[in-house]
């Protein structure tokens, strides 16, 4: 009887040691997530600035179909991504995420017009770049799937069987 008693009482410490585990990991995955944004979104805003900075010239009016492509992408990217992370500061501070269907949507939008942004300028200086910059987010998109899912399987196995049942 006792036996049984002291088994139960160890289940229910793992059993709350591992809602604990799982809460700090679901806060920690939140707070890198709102990071990972801030990066994307600021990083998106330079190169848009940089990227349509030639074209604020008198003869912007013969701009080729990839450069208008560019500076009317990057013209509705860089307010989206600028109030996103007036957002993400907030989300931050308030350490958790929103869960509006708003942003949801405007934080895919001004990511894709800032990536159409992108391909569109270098595709105005050389198709070909425009080309390997389509192929090259590709290969990236990959190589960041195959690395955070290995991390993430290897930090679950690390994390399993951390303490053992008492033995009888």
């Amino acid at each position: 009887m006792d036996e049984s008693i002291a088994n139960e009482a160890w289940w229910k410490r793992r059993a709350a040691a591992q809602a604990e585990w799982w809460r700090k990991r679901a806060a920690a995955q939140q707070e890198e997530s709102l990071r990972q944004n801030s990066l994307m979104y600021g990083g998106l805003i330079a190169i848009g600035a940089v990227m349509v900075q030639p074209f604020l010239t008198p003869g912007a009016a013969s701009l080729d179909l990839s450069a208008k492509i560019c500076v009317i992408a990057f013209s509705l990217a860089i307010p989206l991504l600028s109030a996103l992370i007036m957002l993400n500061r907030h989300e931050t501070y308030r350490r958790r995420m929103t869960s509006s269907v708003v942003v949801l949507v405007a934080q895919q939008v001004a990511l894709g017009l800032g990536f159409v942004g992108v391909v569109g300028g270098f595709w105005h200086i050389m198709p070909i770049a425009g080309i390997a910059i389509l192929v090259g987010t590709g290969l990236g998109v990959a190589v960041h799937s195959a690395g955070y899912i290995r991390v993430e399987e290897e930090d679950a196995q690390a994390t399993q069987g951390a303490e053992q049942p008492p033995q009888p």
